[in-house]
């Protein structure tokens, strides 16, 4: 008889990223038509020669690089974050409000973990971001799925009407995964209020925010002297200076609420990477022109997405923004086959609408996510063309 499984794991659904690459076992693709995969939102090149050389010389001169360090982080990337938040933000962040984590997502569970238990109730917006779900799923956390409106903006009189005793929070992505919307600042600081109306949590995650195309701050909650009450902000280094692989993300909140989550942290990681705090650190400190390059790129390649769904034929761009394209497709099959579908006869990846929307939710069938970061302006056209063509044939 097999070991026993603990039912909230078992039921949780498997990787959505990792369910897609199957797909491609068994095809083949050619130097003429290669696979373009618009899958995954992550950078492909490595940071850039000087981040690199600089994780390379403290992996050979710091012997703290390579030993335990604090829980909660570096207090120099710590107080760094605090600094540059501050300003950027208006606001006043301390150094002891910053916790640097082993990425966002750890940082989503971390801060989770101190706001919900089992049979608890949590917000997310729909098309959400698939990983926020799992740890729900698996945390016994019951989802209240919040369909969005027109340009993919949850509101938060829909929101309010779903709040419940068991509900302990409400989680915002912006710029969002999946849907690339961003979120107007007044509408940020109404869900910010509803938070502090009915004593919940407002978590905004913005591993996107250095590919805003805004410009200035995009909400002013950390300008109000009471932010930590109700207000948890969550960011990665992934994405900005490329570091996908060293794993450094970052919590803001309040202090006591960073107390209970160094509980979680010292139990899964004990403490965040060291290298990976130093290159963060780095960048923050080095790359602030060379991010702006980094941001420039992303626009134009929005611009260039934008562009090339303006008028092809069957597809609707739903939402684009950040990394993300969330549109409608025109084939008969439901997402998940013409996503497989794809693969084989177009030698696209891409990730199905039901991957990020309520189990049985009809729009799902016709959505899908494209993340286009990955791809540079000729990349788009060649996916738009092999779009095009399965129209023809």
């Amino acid at each position: 008889m097999p070991h026993p499984l603990n039912p909230a794991l078992a039921a949780t659904f498997p990787p959505p990223v990792m369910e897609a690459r199957r797909w491609l076992d068994g095809v083949t693709f050619t130097p003429e038509r290669p696979l373009i995969n618009v899958s995954q939102a992550a950078p492909v090149d490595p940071p850039p020669e000087a981040l690199r050389q600089a994780i390379a010389e403290a992996a050979l001169s710091d012997p703290q690089a390579h030993l335990y360090g604090p829980v909660l982080g570096m207090p120099a990337l710590r107080a760094e974050l605090a600094a540059q938040w501050s300003a950027a933000y208006g606001g006043e962040i301390a150094a002891s409000e910053v916790a640097i984590t082993q990425g966002c997502n750890q940082a989503f569970c971390a801060a989770m973990a101190t706001l919900a238990g089992a049979g608890d109730e949590v917000i997310l917006p729909t098309p959400w971001y698939f990983n926020h779900k799992m740890w729900l799923d698996m945390a016994g956390v019951k989802t209240v799925p919040l369909v969005p409106g027109a340009a993919l903006l949850p509101d938060p009189d829909e929101a309010a009407a779903k709040i419940t005793p068991r509900t302990r929070a409400i989680v915002l992505v912006s710029p969002n995964n999946p849907g690339g919307a961003e979120y107007p600042a007044e509408l940020i600081r109404a869900f910010a209020e509803l938070a502090r109306t009915h004593r919940i949590a407002l978590i905004v995650d913005e591993t996107y925010r250095d590919f805003d195309s805004r410009s200035g701050a995009p909400h002013d909650l950390f300008a109000d002297p009471d932010w930590a009450e109700y207000f948890i902000h969550l960011y990665s280094f992934s994405k900005a200076y490329r570091l996908t692989g060293h794993r450094v993300g970052a919590i803001v909140a309040g202090t006591d609420r960073l107390a209970e989550i160094e509980k979680f942290l010292d139990t899964v990681a004990i403490c965040p990477s060291q290298l990976g705090q130093i290159a963060a650190l780095w960048g923050m400190r080095n790359l602030r022109q060379w991010v702006a390059g980094e941001r420039a790129e992303i626009l134009a390649r929005r611009a260039a997405m934008e562009a090339a769904f303006a008028d092809l034929e069957g597809w609707e761009l739903l939402g684009c923004g950040a990394y993300f394209a969330y549109v409608t497709h025109p084939d008969p099959r439901p997402a998940p086959e013409f996503a497989q579908a794809l693969v084989r006869d177009a030698g696209v990846l891409m990730l199905p609408g039901t991957m990020f929307m309520p189990e049985g939710a009809e729009a799902a069938a016709r959505q899908m996510r494209i993340a286009f970061a990955n791809v540079d302006a000729d990349g788009i056209a060649a996916l738009r063309a092999r779009l095009a063509g399965l129209a023809r044939t």
